[in-house]
C-alpha cells in the first residue's frame, strides 16, 4: 500500500515539474530552486516523465509538396492523383512519417461513407493509418492479403484493418490466413473456408485500396524478412526479373506480372480483381523503393501515388524522363 502511495506521489511530482517546464516556460534552474533539488535532477525527472508517458510530445511538421514533380508524374503515367512530399533525408523515420501524413490526406479525399476500402500490409501503409484523424466514416474495411507473421503485427494487414476501422467507426473484415502457403493444397483448402471466402469476396468489391509497394531486394522484402521464403527463393524471384510486389503480386520493371507459380501460393486478392478497383493508392518512399514504384506504375497496379521528392526524381530518371 505504501509502495502504491509512493508511486502516486512520484508521478504527481513528475507531472508538476513537467507542467512548470513545458507549460509555464520555467527553466530547469528555476524549478530546481523552487523544489529544493539540483538542476541535473530536474533534467532526469523530465526524462523520466517522458519515458513514463506523463509527457507526450507531438511535432506537427507542415507538409511541403512539390507541384512540378506531381504534375510530371501524373502526366507521365496517367495517374488519378500524385502527392509528392519534400523531405530532408533519403530514408529515415521522419520520411516514413511525412509520407504517411501525406498518404492520410490523400486517403481522406477518397474515403467517404459507404465506401469499401481494402488494405494490404506495409510500413508506409501503417504510417498512413497512424496519421489518419479519428472521424466518423461508416465504411467497410477489408484485408486484401493474408498475414505476414506475428513479428509484423504493427504493419500487417490484420492490425491495419483493425486500427483504421476503430478510427472511423467502420466494419472490419479480416483475412485470417497466412499470406503465403508453401502447399497449394493448403491454399485451396483455406480458400474454401467460409470465413476466408467471404472476406475474399468483399475484397473484390473494394472501391479504394490502400497499398504498400514491396521489393524483391532482401533488405526491403517483407516476405524475406518475415521468414516466409528462404534466401534461395527470394533470389530466384529476383533472377526471374521480379522487382517488386503489391498484395503479393510480383512484377518486373516493365510492369508485367511474373513468377505466376509463386502467386499461386498467395492468399489474397487476385491481379485481375485488384485492377478493377477504381482507386488504388500506393504509398511508398525511400530510394530503395524507386524501382518497385516504377514497375507498379507501369503495371497499373496503382493509379494514385504518394511518395517523397527524392524517390519521385529517381523514378522519373529510371523512366528516362529526367
Amino acid at each position: 500500500m505504501q509502495d502504491q502511495k509512493n508511486a502516486t506521489d512520484r508521478a504527481s511530482l513528475l507531472a508538476e515539474v513537467a507542467e512548470q517546464y513545458y507549460l509555464e516556460g520555467k527553466d530547469q534552474a528555476e524549478i530546481a530552486a523552487a523544489i529544493g533539488v539540483t538542476r541535473s535532477m530536474i533534467s532526469r525527472m523530465l526524462k523520466e516523465a517522458r519515458a513514463g508517458g506523463i509527457v507526450e510530445i507531438r511535432i506537427r511538421r507542415k507538409l511541403e509538396s512539390d507541384p512540378a514533380l506531381e504534375k510530371q508524374l501524373q502526366e507521365r503515367f496517367g495517374l488519378l492523383k500524385v502527392s509528392v512530399t519534400r523531405v530532408g533525408a533519403a530514408h529515415s523515420a521522419s520520411l516514413i512519417k511525412q509520407v504517411g501524413a501525406s498518404g492520410a490526406q490523400v486517403l481522406a479525399e477518397y474515403l467517404t461513407p459507404g465506401t469499401t476500402i481494402g488494405i494490404a500490409w506495409g510500413i508506409f501503409t501503417s504510417a498512413t493509418i497512424d496519421a489518419f484523424p479519428e472521424r466518423r466514416i461508416p465504411a467497410r474495411v477489408v484485408q486484401l492479403a493474408g498475414a505476414l507473421g506475428a513479428s509484423y503485427v504493427e504493419y500487417d494487414g490484420y492490425g491495419l484493418v483493425l486500427r483504421l476501422a476503430q478510427k472511423i467507426g467502420g466494419e472490419p473484415y479480416f483475412l485470417n490466413a497466412p499470406c503465403y502457403c508453401p502447399s497449394l493444397e493448403t491454399v485451396q483448402s483455406l480458400l474454401e473456408a467460409p470465413a476466408i471466402s467471404e472476406t475474399i469476396e468483399i475484397g473484390k468489391q473494394t472501391q479504394v485500396a490502400l497499398l504498400g509497394i514491396g521489393s524483391t531486394e532482401r533488405q526491403y522484402s517483407s516476405f524475406y524478412r518475415s521468414g516466409y521464403i528462404p534466401t534461395t527463393e527470394i533470389d530466384q524471384l529476383h533472377d526471374l526479373g521480379a522487382v517488386g510486389n503489391v498484395c503479393g503480386i510480383n512484377f518486373n520493371l516493365t510492369g508485367e506480372s511474373v513468377c505466376d507459380e509463386f502467386s499461386q501460393h498467395i492468399l489474397g486478392i487476385r491481379p485481375e480483381d485488384l485492377l478493377k478497383v477504381p482507386v488504388r493508392i500506393g504509398v511508398a518512399g525511400g530510394s530503395g523503393k524507386a524501382v518497385p514504384i516504377l514497375g507498379a506504375l507501369r503495371g497499373r497496379l496503382i493509379n494514385v501515388l504518394v511518395t517523397d521528392a527524392i524517390t519521385a526524381n529517381k523514378v522519373l530518371r529510371l523512366a528516362g524522363d529526367v
